[in-house]
């Protein structure tokens, strides 16, 4: 097993991330161990970052100690293995709109630790003004408005320097228009306030989706 990023391993085609709590399968099927330590498979059709590294992303800036603005967080399953990576002392700060997903997120933050669910709507980030500053907002809601939504709370709560990720979502935008054209249209909208370090699809596993890593400028 070799390591990809920091925190996360590759075996072959799959991915794994350093289990942070032994022995917890939620949102994996297969543990591992490797040097006496237990890893979580990451899977590359479930997860938008997993796919992004099965398709080559040569870099995510997820750190351990990180502090994440997760917008569209839902119940938590790419959370479950951003929290394996930034550790017990990283924060993961998820807005989700839908009760009914915070609900379903709340037993496994309270598992993790490291995880804090929010109710509130990612248009409108003054609901949730009283979070910290962080350092990386990855945003995958599924809005024809998610670029905005990404600037606006990157312009609130991103750090100097701090990255951003977003997965756009070509579908969710406009359901007429190439993706390509989307994807260019909505690029030109981020390099007005993030520089563009990565872009990747992620087809086949995610359908007409582009993953994007930024810095803020």
């Amino acid at each position: 097993m070799k390591q990809a990023f920091l925190g996360v391993w590759r075996k072959g085609k799959h991915i794994f991330t350093r289990n942070l709590i032994p022995g917890d399968k939620t949102y994996s099927k297969n543990l591992i161990v490797f040097k006496k330590k237990e890893f979580r498979e990451w899977n590359p059709n479930r997860s938008k970052p997993a796919a992004a590294i099965a398709n080559g992303l040569k870099f995510l800036p997820i750190m351990e100690k990180a502090k994440i603005l997760y917008l569209g967080i839902a119940s938590g399953q790419t959370a479950t293995f951003l929290s394996d990576i930034i550790g017990k002392e990283g924060v993961i700060y998820g807005i989700e709109i839908s009760e009914r997903c915070v609900r379903d997120l709340n037993p496994i933050a309270e598992k993790r630790g490291n995880i804090v669910p929010i109710i509130g709507d990612a248009r409108k980030p003054e609901e949730y003004g009283w979070i910290e500053k962080v350092d990386v907002v990855y945003e995958d809601v599924a809005s024809d408005d998610q670029t905005p939504i990404i600037i606006r709370n990157a312009d609130q709560f991103l750090k100097p320097n701090g990255f951003a990720i977003i997965a756009i979502k070509a579908r969710s935008i406009d359901v007429v228009k190439r993706p390509e054209e989307i994807y260019k249209q909505e690029l030109e909208k981020l390099k007005k306030h993030f520089k563009i370090l990565e872009k990747v699809k992620l087809d086949p596993h995610e359908k007409d989706h582009l993953f994007v890593v930024m810095k803020k400028r």
